[in-house]
């Protein structure tokens, strides 16, 4: 996918730049303001995020590649959750630069658990997200001094991605620790994932909002057809739900929920595409998905 604006200078340094933490730190949030685009969806449920995602961003001579990755499971032990923590150790390990989201003033035990992952053989940065509600930041030394202990981090660094604060000054820091190289997409790419996998995020997304506490926790999105024709998309995409009571919750009294998850998720898709969308939705009944590595192959989690 490309960007709206390319770089003026020839990339010299170039690298992967993992994002990780527990659920609902604002991985994804971050990762979308720091690309500019809306790779990562987001919401305030736990699990959003499934999906490894690479957003690109080149500037000034640098292409950072971030990895954005789910929030790692410490509770739930199904074959999604396995999935999905694969993701994040796997980034771990093949990434430049770490940057370990969590809240600002707030350290759980979740978020400890995910610190004894970190690498020690590469720099990480601390970052101390939704300093925007904090209030008086000097407060925080005694928090900040606390979590340091338990890790060497390479910098410690107050950021509110929902505002912006602080993300001019992380890019500097992170540009420094990449490696020297020659660009591995485009200047103006801001994702490698296609148009099809776009389209069953927003959805998802979409339907993460509008159902909130009534979400199933087993739910889905597979894209059964894409037609690119111009600037016209034809996307039919089903909604899949683990148990036959939870299909009356997505699709709602007369179909409401489905038809507003299916106009908003368009609305998402035509700014990012560039095109006008027609999209179909149907939500299918397919037990004990989320517990099958073969049935989440074909929905597009790596193995």
């Amino acid at each position: 996918m490309k960007a709206d604006d390319a770089a003026a200078s020839p990339v010299t340094h170039c690298g992967f730049i993992a994002i990780v933490g527990r659920p609902n730190v604002g991985k994804s949030t971050l990762m979308n303001r720091l690309i500019g685009q809306k790779v990562s969806i987001t919401s305030a449920k736990a699990q959003t995020t499934r999906h490894r995602i690479h957003g690109v961003f080149t500037r000034d001579a640098h292409q950072f590649v971030f990895v954005d990755t789910p929030g790692f499971q410490t509770k739930h032990r199904n074959a999604l959750n396995r999935v999905m923590n694969r993701a994040v150790t796997q980034a771990l390990a093949d990434v430049d630069v770490i940057l370990f989201v969590i809240e600002a003033g707030r350290l759980t035990e979740a978020d400890e658990e995910v610190i004894a992952l970190l690498p020690k053989d590469r720099p990480v940065l601390l970052l101390l997200n939704k300093t925007d509600k904090t209030g008086d930041r000097a407060k925080l030394l005694p928090f900040v001094e606390r979590v340091a202990k338990l890790h060497d981090f390479h910098a410690i660094m107050p950021v509110s991605a929902q505002r912006g604060d602080g993300l001019d000054a992380l890019l500097k820091v992170a540009g420094e620790l990449l490696p020297e190289g020659q660009a591995m997409f485009d200047v103006d790419d801001f994702t490698d994932r296609s148009e099809r996998f776009l389209a069953a995020e927003y959805i998802r997304e979409k339907l993460f909002r509008q159902l909130g506490d009534e979400l199933p926790y087993g739910l889905a999105v597979e894209i059964e057809r894409f037609e690119a024709e111009g600037a016209l998309r034809r996307i039919a995409a089903c909604v899949i739900v683990s148990r036959e009571a939870h299909k009356g919750i997505v699709i709602g009294r007369g179909g409401e929920v489905l038809k507003s998850v299916g106009a908003a998720a368009r609305g998402d898709m035509e700014k990012v595409f560039g095109s006008k969308v027609f999209l179909e939705l149907h939500v299918k009944v397919r037990s004990g998905w989320a517990d099958d590595e073969r049935a989440l192959k074909s929905l597009g989690f790596e193995p």
